[in-house]
């Protein structure tokens, strides 16, 4: 996905995220419900997250220099990692937090204003987290049109990856919420209340732990996918001149940059005009297949085919 279409996908939700806080802060507010509180803290914690992933898309935007040669491509990575832990650290712990001390001390939702304005509210956030994930959606499909979960495995996109998972969890606690207040108004029990809070935390410790794995990954030097290898493979494939080729090592530097290796035996009787030329055609051919391969490196060795 090109930067720009991650960027959008960002700022909706960073609007759409400040806006279901405020609403969900002036419902707990009113009504001491500690899923709607959970849901305030997870709300601002999905805005502070989107801060972030907008600056990790404007610094790995900057480009070489003596220390990072290859760019800051993975800036990217680390601040999807820094997200991560935010919601698993604060996130998911503050929501636990608040239900455990709500099941310590509950707090009855008798009153029906308490309650309308809780489902006043989760429809509101629920309207808005729809807009911001139908976005993200929308920009992450332009790039990866295939099936939803090959389209999660095959994207390097840690940004709109994490929107797309961080909207589809709120989405999920907000259901929760829903669910909590709505069994401690009509049971007259504020148990449930404070049942779904914790269900929401552990709910985001999931949702922590999926990103920061992806992300992990990523930031160690993630491969291209097999499709992507067979592609390199059948372009190497095609030339005479080669006696074999092997070591074709490849690694992420970022969404759409990709640092690739291989190793060729030419055959003796060579040239090395013809070989500079053949090399070249090569990188020609791997670009336009896929211009994401920007570093390109392919080394003419004269070891054995064993020794690949």
């Amino acid at each position: 996905m090109a930067v720009s279409g991650s960027r959008l996908s960002v700022i909706a939700a960073i609007a759409a995220n400040l806006l279901i806080a405020i609403m969900k802060f002036i419902a707990a507010s009113f009504t001491g419900s500690a899923a709607m509180l959970s849901e305030g803290i997870h709300s601002v914690i999905d805005t502070v997250n989107g801060l972030l992933l907008l600056l990790g898309i404007k610094r790995s935007k900057k480009g070489a220099t003596k220390t990072h040669p290859f760019g800051h491509g993975k800036e990217i990575y680390f601040w999807s990692f820094v997200v991560a832990i935010f919601i698993f650290a604060l996130g998911g712990g503050m929501a636990i937090y608040e239900g455990i001390k709500h099941v310590i001390h509950p707090k009855e939702i008798t009153d029906h204003s308490d309650i309308m304005w809780n489902y006043g509210v989760i429809i509101g956030a629920m309207l808005f987290e729809g807009i911001s994930l139908n976005i993200a959606w929308k920009q992450f499909r332009k790039k990866y049109p295939t099936g939803f979960t090959s389209a999660l495995i095959e994207s390097k996109d840690a940004a709109s990856m994490a929107i797309i998972i961080e909207e589809s969890a709120a989405m999920i606690g907000l259901f929760l919420a829903l669910i909590g207040v709505t069994l401690a108004y009509f049971l007259n029990n504020p148990i449930y209340d404070a049942y779904a809070s914790i269900a929401i935390g552990l709910l985001l410790f999931a949702t922590a732990i999926f990103m920061a794995k992806e992300t992990q990954d990523l930031l160690i030097g993630e491969s291209v996918s097999n499709l992507d290898l067979d592609m390199i493979n059948n372009i190497l494939n095609d030339y005479e001149e080669f006696e074999f080729f092997g070591n074709v090592r490849t690694m992420h530097l970022g969404p759409d940059e990709v640092l690739l290796g291989a190793e060729v035996n030419f055959k003796d009787e060579l040239k090395v005009s013809k070989l500079e030329e053949i090399i070249a055609e090569v990188k020609m051919r791997i670009r336009e297949k896929d211009p994401k391969f920007t570093h390109i490196y392919i080394e003419s060795n004269s070891i054995t085919k064993s020794e690949f």
